[in-house]
C-alpha cells in the first residue's frame, strides 16, 4: 500500500489538535458542534487536508481552553503543515523535551541511529547522560534533573517492539565520560541492550580510518503509514528531513555502515574486551556473566 502524503509539521499539528480536544474532556462531534462544524470539516484539519482560516483554528483552540504557547504553536504551523523538511533552531540550547523528535519516535516501526562519538542517548545510563550533561557549555545546570528525567523517559519508547539499530563508532567507547565507575556501567548497559531482541548494536572499528558516517550523528526513522524521516541533532537546532533525495543519501550512509561495521556478535565481543579493561573479570564477575 503506498504511504500517505505527510509531513513531521503536519503531524504534529493534528496530533497537537487531538491533544487539545482530549484534554479539554470533548469528543470531536462535541467540539464540532461547539465551534458548528460539521464533523468531516474537523477531520480534514487534524489530518491535514486543510478546509478552514487561521481564525477558525483558533476558535477551535479557544474552545478547547488551549494554553497560550500551545494555541501560538499550533496556528504557527497550520500554514505550512504540507511543507516537507523542517529546520527548527532553539536558541542557546535543544530544549528539554524535544516534541518533534519524540512523537515520531513514537510512532516509527524502526529506528537507525548512527553516532561518531559518544553512546546515543537512547543507550545512555544515568549517570552516562549526567556527566554529558555537565560537560555541555548551554545546558543550564537547574536542568540537569528534568533533562534527565525527559531522556530517560524518551528511552522507554524502545519498549514499544520497535526494530532499532544502533552504529557506534569504537572511539566512543574508549572516552571515559565520569570516570572508570560510569564507563563501565555504560559498557555493562550496551551489553544488556544488545540482548534485547528487538535491538541491534553495531561498532564501526576505529582501524577501519575514514568511514562512511563521517559526516556526523543522525537518526533515520520509518513508519507504517509515512515516508521516512531524518533527525539531526546539533547544539542548538534540529533539522527533520524528508525530502526523498535527502532521505536516499541518509540511507545509502546506513548500508555503507551496515557493510563496514562489525556484525552484531564480533561487536558484542570488542565491548566486553573493552569493559574487561576497565572491570577486570574477577572484580565483577557476576554482572559479566549476564551479559556474556
Amino acid at each position: 500500500m503506498p504511504k500517505r502524503t505527510s509531513t513531521a509539521r503536519g503531524r504534529e499539528f493534528g496530533a497537537g489538535v487531538r491533544a487539545a480536544i482530549a484534554g479539554a474532556g470533548l469528543t470531536s462531534r462535541a467540539v464540532a458542534e461547539i465551534v458548528d462544524w460539521d464533523e468531516a470539516k474537523l477531520s480534514d484539519v487534524v489530518t491535514g487536508k486543510g478546509g478552514a482560516s487561521q481564525l477558525e483554528i483558533a476558535t477551535l483552540l479557544g474552545a478547547c481552553r488551549a494554553k497560550a504557547a500551545e494555541v501560538a504553536h499550533l496556528l504557527s504551523l497550520y500554514p505550512v503543515a504540507h511543507v516537507k523538511g523542517w529546520w527548527q533552531q532553539h536558541g542557546t540550547c535543544a530544549p528539554v523535551w524535544p516534541r518533534t523528535a519524540v512523537e515520531n519516535l513514537a510512532v516509527a516501526e524502526t529506528v537507525t541511529i548512527w553516532h561518531t562519538h559518544a553512546v546515543p542517548l537512547l543507550l545512555q545510563t544515568v549517570d552516562y547522560m549526567r556527566e554529558v550533561l555537565l560537560a555541555s557549555s548551554t545546558v543550564p545546570e537547574a536542568e540537569l534533573q528534568e533533562r534527565v528525567k525527559a531522556q530517560l523517559a524518551m528511552q522507554e519508547l524502545l519498549r514499544g517492539g520497535k526494530k532499532c539499530t544502533f552504529f557506534i563508532h569504537e572511539l566512543a567507547l574508549h572516552l571515559h565520560i565520569g570516570g572508570a565507575e560510569v564507563h563501565a556501567g555504560q559498557l555493562l548497559h550496551l551489553l544488556l541492550m544488545a540482548k534485547w531482541a528487538n535491538t541491534s548494536i553495531r561498532i564501526v572499528p576505529a582501524a577501519l580510518g575514514a568511514h562512511p558516517g563521517m559526516a556526523g550523528p543522525f537518526t533515520h526513522m520509518t513508519f507504517a503509514k509515512y515516508e521516512p524521516l531524518v533527525w539531526v541533532d546539533t547544539e542548538n537546532s534540529s533539522l527533520f528531513a524528508e525530502a526523498k533525495d535527502a532521505i536516499t543519501g541518509y540511507e545509502k550512509v546506513i548500508r555503507a555502515l551496515d557493510a563496514k561495521s562489525l556484525d552484531e556478535a564480533d561487536s558484542r565481543a570488542l565491548i566486553v574486551r573493552l569493559y574487561d579493561a576497565v572491570c577486570p573479570p574477577g572484580d565483577n564477575a557476576a554482572g559479566r556473566e549476564s551479559v556474556c
